[in-house]
C-alpha cells in the first residue's frame, strides 16, 4: 500500500508524540522528586536564614530544635531492638541536649558569674550521667553496656558539637551569625562541589567500602570550590581575615568530608538509607548536618584559640 506524503508526516508526528509521552511518563517520578527537593531546599534555607539573622535568641531556639531532632533521629535508627528503647530515646535526647540548653541559658544573659555556673552545671550533670548505669540494671536488657554506649555516643557525637556552635556564634555577649553561616556555606559548598565534579569526571573511588559513589576527583573538586567560597567570604564577611577563612576551608575540606563518611558508615552499619524523613527529598536532619556536626569541634577549637 502506498502512503501519501501527508499521511507519512502524520504517522511520523504520532510516533514522535508517543516517544515524547513515554519519556515524560518515565521521568514523571524523577521530576516530581526534583520539585520536592527544590521546595524543601527553599523552605530549609529560608528557615535557617530567619533563625540566624532575626536575633541571638532565634539562633539559640533554631539550633536547639536542630539538636533535639538530630538526637531523636540518631536514637531512632540506633536503638530498635529492645522493649525499653523508646524510654532510652527519651532520656537520651534529654541528656544529649542538656549541654546545649545549659550553654543557651548562659548565653541568654541571665548568669552573672559564668565560672560558678559552669562548675555547678558540671556537678549537677555528672550524677545524672552515672544514673544511666543504674537504670540499665533494671531494664533486663541483654546488652546493657551497648545501650549505655549508644546513649553516651549521642551526647558526644551530636550534643557537644552543637553546643560548641554557640561559642562560635556568641562571644562576650556579641553575636556573630555571619561566621556560623560562613561555616555552613563552606560545608555545603564542599559537598556540592564534590558531587557535581565527581559526577562528571570522577573515576577513582575514595572510600568504596563506606561510600561507593565518592571519588578522589570529586573530593578534590570540592576542595577547590571550598577555597573559592572562602575567598569570597573573606570579602563580604569581614569578621574574619582571608587567612582565617582559608584555615577554615582546610578544616572543612578535611573534617566535613570525614563527617559525611562517618554518617554513611553509621547508616550502612544499620542498614538504613536516610536518618529520617522530616525533610522530603533530603532525608533527615542528620543527613543535612552530618558534615557540619563533625566539623564543629575542629572549627571551634581554632576560632576560640585565635580570639
Amino acid at each position: 500500500m502506498t502512503i501519501k506524503n501527508g499521511d507519512g508526516n502524520l504517522l511520523l508526528s504520532i510516533q514522535k508524540f508517543s516517544l515524547l509521552w513515554s519519556i515524560l511518563i518515565k521521568n514523571k517520578h524523577y521530576m516530581s522528586g526534583l520539585l520536592q527537593r527544590g521546595i524543601t531546599a527553599i523552605i530549609f534555607v529560608a528557615v535557617m536564614l530567619a533563625g540566624l539573622y532575626f536575633s541571638k535568641n532565634s539562633f539559640l531556639a533554631l539550633f536547639g530544635l536542630i539538636t533535639i531532632l538530630s538526637l531523636w533521629e540518631f536514637y531512632t535508627i540506633i536503638l530498635k531492638n529492645d522493649t525499653h528503647d523508646f524510654l532510652r530515646k527519651i532520656y537520651g535526647v534529654a541528656i544529649g541536649a542538656t549541654p546545649f540548653l545549659m550553654a543557651a541559658y548562659y548565653h541568654f544573659g541571665k548568669i552573672e558569674n559564668g565560672s560558678e555556673f559552669l562548675k555547678n552545671s558540671i556537678l549537677a550533670f555528672l550524677p545524672v550521667l552515672f544514673f544511666l548505669f543504674v537504670i540499665e540494671l533494671f531494664t533486663k536488657s541483654k546488652y546493657p553496656f551497648a545501650n549505655l554506649g549508644h546513649l553516651f555516643l549521642g551526647l558526644i557525637y551530636i550534643g557537644v558539637p552543637f553546643t560548641l556552635a554557640q561559642f562560635i556564634a556568641i562571644d562576650a555577649g556579641n553575636y556573630y551569625p555571619n561566621i556560623i553561616l560562613g561555616l555552613l556555606v563552606l560545608t555545603w559548598a564542599n559537598d556540592t562541589g564534590a558531587y557535581m565534579i565527581g559526577s562528571q569526571i570522577g573515576k577513582t573511588p575514595l572510600f568504596p567500602r563506606i561510600s561507593p559513589n565518592k571519588t578522589w576527583e570529586g573530593s578534590l573538586g570540592g576542595v577547590a570550590v571550598t577555597f573559592l567560597i572562602a575567598w569570597l567570604l573573606s570579602i563580604y564577611v569581614t569578621e574574619l581575615s582571608l587567612a582565617n577563612w582559608l584555615v577554615l576551608a582546610v578544616l572543612v575540606s578535611i573534617f566535613a568530608s570525614i563527617g559525611d563518611l562517618i554518617e554513611s558508615m553509621l547508616k550502612r552499619s544499620l542498614g538504613v538509607k536516610d536518618s529520617g524523613t522530616i525533610m522530603p527529598g533530603h532525608g533527615g536532619f542528620l543527613d543535612r548536618f552530618d558534615a557540619f556536626i563533625f566539623l564543629l569541634p575542629f572549627a571551634a577549637s581554632y576560632l576560640l584559640f585565635i580570639r
